[in-house]
């Protein structure tokens, strides 16, 4: 410190702060701090205010929060208006405790500092000091907290009220609450004072506004819609920082209709966006690397594990699928299924459906057994007759609930009002007895419901049903083509009947090779009773076509899945 500094602080505290006052204005910042101090400790409240503001920016002196906190609490307390006000921002950021020990503790100064809770009690006992005093800072930020602090707390009226007086003090932030204040109103004939301050707020430079005067612009709300002039305010805004901005302006050069489409300048502002937080942006991002042309599973994964990270349900979903496909990442069932929990757990319905379908494939942790179960039973009650299915499925395999057969079959009724595959699981167990008194007419009845719908399950139940009387006279030929409509569908039992059908000449004309056709197709297709009958029509030539080798192959398929006849018949041939 010169000569003529010590001399003034020496002096007089108040030439003290007027020295420290020239000094900073000179740019000496360092030597103006040590005279400010010298004020400040003999309770200059001015000067106690500037060292705060020392401290908080790092302004000639190591920048230290809760030193700056200290400071300010000491001119709040003193009635210094700035002071409170800017205090009690901090207190709502979560900057500054009221808790904090008073006196000096310049360990402090060597602490990094944090972030903790907000604490809105403070900050609304300062505030109020601020706001009573005519400070439009003050006012808007008690605004807030009446707006946007704790249930409790919250006064729309008095937000209302306080943002009023702000705004007309000249304060942006106080213009912009009022604006969002009045559009909650819902009041159509509040445009316009909303509009007024909004442009306020916006002509301040506070983005927030300019955005939302860009979104004004292009929906024609309280002005005359002018997409020009959006863009350009979107633009102001995404320069300005502001992620939502960043976004909406990405997003538009993307699809268009703001602007000319700019795919590359559109994914420069999304990645912006996604990187400043804007967890929608991230997701996007991920979407276009899976979805567009230029396919990169890696980069996806990236981008929708930033998304998921900050708890967007669909990104987490996504990046599920990823884990359980190996696309982008290694293969991991597990993280797949943890990811899809995340999402599930958040009240995604299709990352629901998702790790249901896992469960019930017999993957997943037994928290996720007894969550699904869960989950379809709130669905379930609510009406939902998938989940209704799905329940039942649960109490028929015991997943997450106690195995019911009883529970099942009433579930399942439920949801046979409308889902084909319930039709046919309760028509099943009509048939069988499970849950239900055994009731063969029944069962025909709703196998033919899921049949009418397409199943090709049912179509071969009901089939074969027809076929025996069961529940009903024979219809030979109505089952003939229940079971053509199933086989057409890649049903292999339905094949196998077909191939027996024309065999047998029961409900079709007799047609040894439409029969082997039929038992070609099927027999490909893993059955083995088909493979059977068609080793010995290939053995013994009953279709025209002899063929002891392809037989063989075809006798050895069908002993391989256990039926008997195929190992006596493989032997009859051995001794030949």
């Amino acid at each position: 410190m010169a000569i003529l500094d010590r001399l003034a602080s020496i002096a007089s505290p108040a030439v003290a702060f007027r020295r420290a006052i020239k000094l900073a204005d000179n740019g000496r910042a360092a030597e103006a701090f040590a005279l400010m101090s010298v004020a400040a400790r003999a309770g200059i409240v001015e000067a106690e205010y500037r060292v705060a503001r020392s401290y908080l920016e790092g302004t000639g002196v190591p920048a230290s929060r809760s030193e700056g906190a200290r400071w300010l609490k000491r001119a709040a307390e003193h009635g210094n208006v700035e002071a409170q006000s800017l205090l009690a921002a901090l207190y709502v950021s979560g900057l500054a405790s009221a808790e904090d020990e008073p006196g000096v503790q310049s360990q402090r100064l060597f602490q990094r500092d944090s972030t903790g809770e907000p604490d809105f009690a403070a900050a609304r006992a300062v505030a109020e000091k601020a706001a009573a005093a005519g400070s439009a800072a003050g006012q808007a930020i008690l605004g807030y907290i009446l707006t946007s602090g704790p249930e409790h707390m919250r006064n729309a009226d008095a937000a209302l009220h306080w943002y009023e007086k702000s705004a007309a003090g000249g304060s942006a932030e106080g213009a912009l609450g009022l604006a969002l204040s009045l559009a909650r109103l819902g009041d159509p004939a509040k445009r316009g004072m909303i509009v007024s301050a909004v442009r306020q707020a916006a002509s301040a430079g506070l983005p927030t506004a300019i955005y939302l005067l860009a979104v004004l612009n292009e929906q024609g709300i309280g002005v005359e819609r002018n997409l020009p002039e959006a863009t350009r305010l979107y633009q102001e805004a995404a320069e300005g920082g502001l992620a939502a901005a960043q976004f909406r302006l990405g997003l538009a050069l993307i699809e268009g209709g703001l602007v000319k489409p700019d795919p590359d300048a559109g994914e420069a502002w999304m990645r912006r966006a996604a990187l400043t937080g804007n967890t929608e942006a991230a997701y996007l991002l991920g979407e276009r690397y899976v979805q567009g042309g230029r396919q990169d599973f890696v980069e996806a994964a990236a981008w929708y594990r930033k998304a998921a990270e900050a708890g967007h349900q669909a990104a987490s979903r996504a990046l599920a699928s990823l884990y359980l496909t190996g696309n982008g990442v290694a293969q991991d069932s597990e993280e797949g299924a943890r990811w899809l929990r995340a999402a599930a757990e958040g009240g995604n319905l299709e990352a629901r459906t998702d790790l249901a379908n896992l469960v019930l494939e017999g993957t997943g942790e037994p928290v996720d057994r007894a969550s699904v179960a869960r989950w379809f039973e709130e669905a379930a009650s609510a009406g939902d007759l998938v989940a209704a299915f799905n329940l039942g499925l649960c109490f028929a395999n015991g997943v997450g609930v106690s195995q019911d057969e009883t529970q099942a079959a009433q579930w399942l009724r439920r949801a046979a009002e409308g889902v084909p595959e319930a039709q046919y699981m309760y028509a099943r167990a009509l048939q069988d007895g499970r849950g239900v008194a055994p009731d063969p007419k029944q069962a025909r009845l709703w196998y033919k419901r899921a049949a009418q719908a397409g199943f090709p399950d049912a179509q071969a139940a009901l089939g074969e049903m027809l076929l025996n009387g069961r529940g009903g006279l024979p219809e030979p030929a109505v089952a003939a083509r229940l079971f053509e409509r199933a086989a057409l569908a890649g049903h292999v039992g339905a094949m196998f009947a077909l191939g027996a059908l024309y065999e047998s000449g029961q409900g079709l004309s007799f047609d040894p090779k439409a029969a082997q056709k039929w038992f070609v197709a099927a027999a490909e297709g893993g059955h083995g009773h088909a493979q059977l009958m068609l080793g010995r029509y290939l053995s013994k030539g009953i279709a025209g076509e002899r063929d002891p080798a392809a037989a063989r192959v075809w006798y050895e398929r069908a002993a391989s899945q256990g039926v008997h006849e195929a190992a006596d018949e493989l032997a009859e041939i051995e001794l030949a």
